[in-house]
């Protein structure tokens, strides 16, 4: 059912559980915060990137719908009642709910007129630049954060290893589940995108699609999130900047003087250009950038402030630069950043499901740790993200026994565990006591 389907109020019939349950469904790690999200509270947003499954997960919950498209903006605002989208039995799904803004309202005050949790779900694949509509829904709308899927969640770990045992001390011991370096990598390629996982695309396909996406971006969605004209040639050359760029800590003067890219006598991208398409990417949830994490530390290091640049999926990088996985596997520097993008969206799938959040860390003398998964209780686990190789998983050890000891303990507890987290093999536990975990075992 739909809008360009439906004219009138007696043709918005309800429609049942049973028939909005999606065949073919795979299980998402955000299923469980969304049934404890609906338990909690009268309203659930799902926000994420477009084609991550926001819909298919929201439809595994919903009793009813209405499906929002392009032409719903015009009707609602024209000559339909906006409470008449909010009849059916609970809870109702409003699919794209930013595409027809003015349902926020009448949504709310349905929450506080029935007194129930679980009465609405929403979808949405913009933050809409309204502050007042984003943010009146305190107490009403719990958030759910979606993003692609994860390894564990399209089947390409085997999740034996889990995100919570490591915080538990668990000793690690995984066997190999067959899977090399190499498919990981063209995992990455092909991204986590559920359509073209349940569908089993091939590289080719999926990239061609992913490339399509990206073109979308560039020339309408990047448009609508608040209705100022972008040029698409220059979001195409920043996307392709952030590609470049990936995994890296790039500043808008650095990703502005990437755009001009290869191309002789083209000039960059005006740097407050790139801060304004930045905002407007993020808001897509295209762009996640990786904040720095600021632990009390006992040296006179400088704590690093500056993000790591990282899109919503590695496909997206490869995508748009007109790469693919034998081109990824031949540079093996890129190879490694690409590998540290796939683990930083897992390890914040993972994370979300514990209620952590995800970091990287940086001071002045030097060290470097990718990625920090911290809980809400203080706990939290440092891991360097490594493609394999024994000199390589050393280094790695060497770099987190370095924070481990630089922590100031009275104001920063200690880490819970140390992890190298490889691209594919066994797990173990190294001999200095750090967990050596192939991301083709991990999972929440």
């Amino acid at each position: 059912m739909t809008w360009q389907e439906h004219d009138t109020a007696n043709d918005l019939a309800d429609v049942s559980a049973p028939e909005l349950a999606p065949s073919g469904y795979l299980d998402r790690v955000a299923d469980a915060e969304m049934a404890a999200a609906l338990d909690a509270s009268p309203a659930v947003l799902i926000e994420g990137p477009r084609a991550c499954g926001k819909t298919w997960t929201a439809r595994r919950f919903a009793a009813s719908e209405a499906l929002l498209d392009a032409a719903a903006a015009s009707r609602l605002a024209a000559n339909v009642d906006p409470a008449l989208l909010l009849n059916g039995p609970a809870p109702r799904l409003l699919d794209e709910w930013q595409i027809a803004p003015d349902i926020w309202n009448p949504m709310r005050r349905a929450c506080d007129d029935r007194g129930r949790p679980g009465q609405f779900i929403l979808t949405g694949s913009a933050d809409p630049p309204d502050d007042i509509t984003r943010h009146s829904g305190a107490g009403r709308v719990l958030r759910v954060r979606m993003r692609p899927m994860s390894l564990f969640e399209s089947d390409e770990s085997s999740g034996s290893v889990s995100l919570a045992g490591l915080f538990a001390s668990q000793p690690t011991r995984a066997i190999d589940p067959g899977l090399r370096t190499d498919d990981v990598i063209r995992a990455a390629c092909r991204g986590g995108w559920p359509s073209l996982v349940r569908n089993r695309a091939d590289e080719a396909t999926a990239l061609r699609i992913v490339r399509g996406y990206i073109e979308e971006i560039s020339r309408t969605d990047i448009a609508q999130v608040d209705g100022i004209s972008r040029d698409p040639t220059n979001v195409r050359r920043l996307l392709s900047s952030l590609g470049r760029n990936v995994s890296s800590e790039a500043s808008y003067a650095t990703l502005a003087a990437d755009t001009a890219g290869d191309t002789a006598g083209q000039s960059p991208v005006n740097r407050r250009t790139v801060a304004t398409y930045m905002d407007s990417l993020a808001r897509l949830f295209v762009v996640e950038d990786l904040p720095a994490w600021k632990p009390a530390i006992t040296s006179r290091a400088q704590l690093r402030n500056a993000p790591k640049r990282h899109l919503a999926d590695p496909s997206l990088a490869v995508a748009a630069l007109a790469s693919n996985s034998h081109a990824v596997i031949a540079d093996l520097p890129f190879a490694g950043l690409l590998f540290e993008a796939l683990a930083v969206r897992d390890l914040r799938v993972y994370a979300q499901a514990a209620g952590g959040d995800v970091y990287h860390y940086r001071d002045s003398d030097g060290l470097e740790v990718d990625c920090i998964v911290r809980l809400a209780d203080g706990r939290w686990l440092a891991v360097e993200v490594k493609l394999g190789g024994a000199a390589a998983i050393d280094a790695a050890v060497r770099s987190l026994t370095r924070l481990a000891a630089k922590i100031d303990r009275s104001r920063t507890r200690p880490p819970s565990r140390l992890v190298v987290l490889t691209a594919s093999g066994y797990g173990y536990e190294h001999p200095s006591g750090a967990a050596v975990v192939p991301i083709t075992t991990l999972g929440p």
